[in-house]
């Protein structure tokens, strides 16, 4: 297996690997699995592997998780079909965490490209392991401790009617994540808030307001400067789709976004999505 570099923050492109082999092959799964925690996104071209090889291999990571709007294929649990063919989806279009609005967001994916469009429809990828890093330290300080909500309601839920929308959320509740978790095998800090982030739950303390201008302004100015860490080029990787390309990536140090620069043109992708733990 070849390992080569896209850029020297995040990213790297598996060479002369056969997915399906890795199923069955524990010393070959070893190496991907010791690639991603040090790249955090993977990338192969040209894999011919089935939708049943798709779901064994992302299922050597752990359990695999179902979508409570987007649901998976009947033949294949976990399987996301995720087809852009005759509609717009404002979702995806933005940095985020997968499924941040679970007490235990995903721990990673398994991305397979069905079909793209002839130009666009990449999908880019941010390291929020550097992000964090490179934060001004006053600010590191400032956001040590912080715990911040995050929920499905105002995003998938906002295009859906008043009833389904409350149902949604009755099923799906807000959730409490710290602002800056530890990763669980690396014990590295990350910067953990994303577009489901929806406001922080302890900012409103002495230290932070001096006035009523810092409670409300103050607390979403400094969520939203976060949340735009994401969107620096030094700490991304941009991948462009061929079907038959496979991405891996770790989402818990890692946020993504899907650039919908390819409409009417179809997109259809697959999607394995694995069972995280709760973040600390």
């Amino acid at each position: 297996m070849q390992v080569r570099k896209l850029t020297t923050t995040i990213g790297a492109e598996l060479v002369g690997v056969n997915l399906a082999d890795a199923v069955g092959d524990d010393g070959l799964f070893a190496e991907i699995r010791a690639a991603l925690l040090k790249h955090r996104v993977l990338f192969l071209r040209e894999q011919s592997i089935t939708r049943a090889q798709h779901v064994a291999f992302a299922r050597r990571f752990g359990d695999l998780e179902d979508h409570p709007v987007a649901g998976s294929d009947p033949d294949h649990p976990g399987l996301v079909q995720i087809y852009r063919s005759d509609e717009r989806n404002p979702y995806e279009n933005n940095w985020h965490v997968d499924g941040l609005w679970r007490e235990c967001p995903a721990m990673g994916a398994v991305l397979r490209c069905i079909e793209c469009p002839p130009e666009g429809g990449d999908t880019i990828w941010a390291n929020m392991v550097e992000a964090y890093r490179r934060l001004p330290d006053p600010v590191k300080r400032q956001i040590d401790g912080l715990r911040a909500k995050s929920s499905i309601e105002h995003s998938f839920g906002a295009a859906m009617p008043a009833e389904e929308r409350a149902a949604l959320a009755a099923k799906h509740p807000p959730v409490e994540h710290p602002v800056v978790r530890t990763h669980p095998e690396t014990g590295e800090k990350v910067l953990f808030v994303g577009s489901f982030t929806t406001h922080f739950v302890n900012f409103h303390t002495t230290e932070n307001v001096r006035f009523g201008l810092d409670k409300n302004p103050g607390a979403s100015l400094l969520l939203q400067w976060l949340q735009s860490q994401a969107m620096v080029p030094e700490y991304q990787v941009r991948w462009r789709w061929a079907p038959g390309s496979v991405a891996i990536w770790d989402n818990r140090s890692t946020q993504h976004y899907a650039v919908q620069d390819y409409w009417p043109q179809p997109r259809k992708m697959e999607r394995a999505g694995i069972v995280g733990d709760r973040p600390y």
